[in-house]
């Protein structure tokens, strides 16, 4: 079983999403240590791109203000490398075909293995087009995690077949960002996974609330949060440690109520 998976094991999993560099890769780095301490099960470090396609304006700010300040795939390498020495919770990487190709993918899923990452989430990557990253990632041993979108239908089956880790959800159209309501058929497209693959589904874009998260894990394995607390790192900056640290206790608190 991956480490990924590990995850999931008789609980529901709360997993948090951050953007490196966003106010600084020094708070980054604490921000990891906080939230593994607030009892986060995997976490979630998004590498900036200017072009992030599936983000909503929030995490693309939170993008923009990271590269400005001179983050670099580079340096939240290193960053990592600090990490991997205290923190030994699961953790994938989440950015853009171009980061990758840019860096040069060998190269890049090489080194994400080598300082003990668990996987990469491609959003901009569809599925007939991941063929060249899954043969370098199972190279590395590393988890491509698969999306699945309300639109998907047909082509969750086929996703399932072939996912690896874990199956993130998208519970909305469109771009990432915090919803007041949530009205996909979360339980539907989790079920159609679990019919192909014994596999762990987390639902991600929009959950904002302990509440909405308590609800999208009874419907699934998990609860993926991303914009909400990269809003609190915009909003209180250098000072956002103890807030997000709050926030995904909170999270945490709420999905783990959620009866297996």
């Amino acid at each position: 079983m991956s480490k990924i998976a590990e995850a999931f094991q008789n609980k529901k999993a709360f997993i948090p999403f951050i953007t490196c560099g966003d106010p600084s890769l020094e708070v980054t780095e604490q921000l990891v240590y906080a939230m593994a301490e607030a009892g986060a099960d995997l976490i979630e470090l998004g590498i900036p791109f200017s072009d992030p396609t599936a983000e909503g304006p929030v995490i693309e700010e939170a993008d923009l203000r990271s590269l400005k300040a001179g983050t670099t795939t580079d340096k939240i390498f290193d960053m990592v490398k600090r990490i991997r020495e205290k923190v030994t919770l699961p953790m994938v990487f989440m950015t853009y075909a171009n980061v990758i190709f840019s860096y040069g993918s060998e190269r890049f899923l090489s080194q994400t293995a080598a300082l003990g990452m668990d996987g990469v989430i491609l959003p901009d990557i569809p599925y007939e087009e991941k063929g060249e990253f899954q043969e370098i990632c199972r190279k590395y041993d590393l988890d491509l995690i698969s999306l699945i979108a309300p639109t998907s239908k047909d082509r969750i089956r086929m996703i399932a077949k072939e996912a690896e880790g874990f199956v993130y959800c998208v519970s909305s159209l469109g771009v990432t960002g915090v919803r007041s309501e949530i009205t996909t058929d979360i339980g539907a497209m989790v079920k159609l996974v679990k019919e192909v693959k014994d596999i762990p589904c987390a639902v991600g874009f929009g959950i904002s609330t302990p509440e909405q998260a308590a609800k999208m894990a009874s419907l699934s394995d998990g609860a993926i949060v991303g914009s909400a607390i990269v809003k609190l790192c915009a909003r209180y900056g250098e000072d956002c440690v103890p807030y997000v640290k709050e926030y995904v206790k909170s999270m945490k608190d709420a999905v783990r109520s959620v009866q297996i």
